[in-house]
C-alpha cells in the first residue's frame, strides 16, 4: 500500500463535499509531477485530504477507489484522474503550522514542494498525521 496527499481549495471542493458525495473523480490536475503521482496510485491506497489556501489543514482520510484513467476534463494533452472516496474525518484537523513544527514531518512534499497538488507521503508521515489528528 502507498500513501498520498491531495490538496484542494475548500471553496472549490471541500472534505465535507467529498463526504456528502461519497466519491469523486480527482481530475483537473495540470502539473506533470502531480499527474505522474495520480498514475502511480493504486486501488486501496490511502490519501490525506488537505484544504489549501484558506484553511491549510489535513481534514480527513480518503482511499483510491478507481485507478488512473484519462481525465475527462482535459480538452487537450495527456492528463489523468483517479476516483477517491472518504474513509474517516480527522478528529482534530492538522494544520500546516503543526506539520512544519513536527520534526518527523518536515520532509513532507507538502512542506518542500508547496505547489504540488498530489504528492506521495511515507507510511511514517501518514501515521504521524493520524496520531496528531487523534485518529489512530
Amino acid at each position: 500500500m502507498q500513501y498520498w496527499l491531495v490538496k484542494q481549495e475548500p471553496e472549490a471542493y471541500s472534505w465535507d463535499d467529498l463526504v456528502k458525495d461519497g466519491r469523486t473523480a480527482w481530475a483537473g490536475v495540470r502539473n506533470f509531477t502531480a499527474r505522474n503521482n495520480l498514475r502511480a496510485m493504486k486501488k486501496g491506497d490511502l490519501v490525506l485530504f488537505y484544504h489549501s489556501v484558506t484553511d491549510k489543514h489535513v481534514a480527513g482520510i480518503a482511499k483510491v477507489v478507481k485507478e488512473s484513467y484519462p481525465d475527462p476534463t482535459a480538452e487537450e494533452g495527456d492528463w489523468s484522474a483517479v476516483d477517491i472516496a472518504p474513509v474517516k474525518s480527522l478528529k482534530n484537523p492538522i494544520t500546516l503550522d503543526q506539520i512544519k513544527a513536527d520534526k518527523t514531518l518536515q520532509d513532507m512534499k507538502l512542506v518542500r514542494q508547496t505547489r504540488l497538488s498530489v504528492s506521495p507521503v511515507t507510511k511514517s508521515q501518514f501515521d504521524q498525521i493520524l496520531k496528531l489528528g487523534r485518529t489512530t
